[in-house]
């Protein structure tokens, strides 16, 4: 499979999934005008790389806002990374987030009460 890249732009976050490590990683805001239409391409991606590949996957996430439809689109790939789970795969999330944003650590808190995967919050300090 190829690497998956999506440039961040305005509204929506980077994306990069690396095929030969399994780790997809997504940074910045995600407000799109159509959530479902930015995440479809990630989630068939996923779906595709999770049929064929064996090893670990990792979700790193340093999203600093997701609107309404953005956190649904992500709870349908924290459920993908679920199934995956309980199906025998390794897999991990590791969600980033500046430490005095209190609400970006509500919602990884939120999310990580709905999934029963391995899911690190950690606190990223702005200063050097």
């Amino acid at each position: 499979m190829e690497t998956l890249y999506i440039e961040a732009t305005r509204s929506t976050p980077e994306i990069l999934f690396d095929p030969i490590t399994g780790v997809l990683s997504m940074s910045g805001e995600s407000y799109p005008e159509n959530s479902f239409e930015f995440f479809r391409p990630i989630l068939s991606w996923l779906t595709r790389f999770a049929a064929v590949h064996h090893g670990p996957l990792t979700l790193n996430t340093n999203l600093s806002y997701l609107n309404t439809g953005s956190t649904k689109c992500m709870m349908d790939i924290l459920d993908l990374l679920e199934e995956c789970h309980l199906n025998g795969k390794s897999v991990a999330v590791n969600w980033y987030y500046d430490e005095e944003n209190h609400r970006a650590l509500e919602t990884a808190e939120e999310f990580r009460e709905e999934v029963g995967i391995p899911f690190n919050i950690i606190p990223v300090s702005e200063e050097p």
